[in-house]
């Protein structure tokens, strides 16, 4: 598990796996309607199922000196032998979007996906309309590779999902741009 203490500018946020006890924060801040248009919710099932299952990581991403509960993260892939892992969902509680939380939560899973998970390629896909998502992503290190035209619903009609990655040497490269250790 990666922890914010080691470095002062993630101080404050952490990442611990995720209880069956945890599932009903889960699935209320998933419901949230800031957090909905988005994300596509997942049920109990599914959430049950990444918690279990060996080839996903789900975590609680807690924030503050007291370690509350900020939002949730689910990595799929952690057994993929092309090593390539997906970033199949982060979601924070409204109250901490904005305050670096997000942040710091993907400078951890960035870390943990090719320190601790041996990644090449650590990827996500995207809602065209999460714009500010987008921009987060960009100034961490994810690059465009292309869109999947209108293949989600929104509302009355359709989004496109945007898909980003980071590669080993991309990241790798970042570390050392930033004075930060691997």
């Amino acid at each position: 598990m990666s922890d914010g203490a080691s470095n002062p500018r993630w101080s404050g946020v952490r990442l611990r796996p995720t209880m069956l006890s945890d599932l009903d924060f889960v699935i209320t801040i998933e419901q949230d309607p800031a957090n909905l248009p988005f994300i596509t919710p997942w049920d109990r099932t599914q959430h049950e199922g990444a918690i279990r299952f060996p080839d996903f990581r789900h975590f609680i991403i807690e924030a503050g000196a007291d370690n509350a509960s900020a939002g949730f993260v689910i990595l799929q892939g952690c057994r993929n032998p092309h090593r390539s892992i997906e970033l199949k969902r982060i979601v924070l509680q409204p109250a901490h979007h904005g305050q670096g939380t997000g942040r710091a939560s993907i400078r951890l899973l960035a870390q943990m996906a090719f320190r601790d998970l041996g990644a090449h390629r650590f990827w996500l896909d995207v809602k065209g309309l999460n714009t500010r998502a987008q921009a987060l992503y960009r100034s961490e290190g994810f690059v465009e590779e292309g869109q999947l035209r209108e293949c989600v619903r929104a509302g009355d009609g359709f989004d496109s999902l945007v898909v980003m990655a980071m590669l080993e040497r991309e990241y790798a490269a970042l570390c050392v741009a930033r004075g930060t250790p691997d």
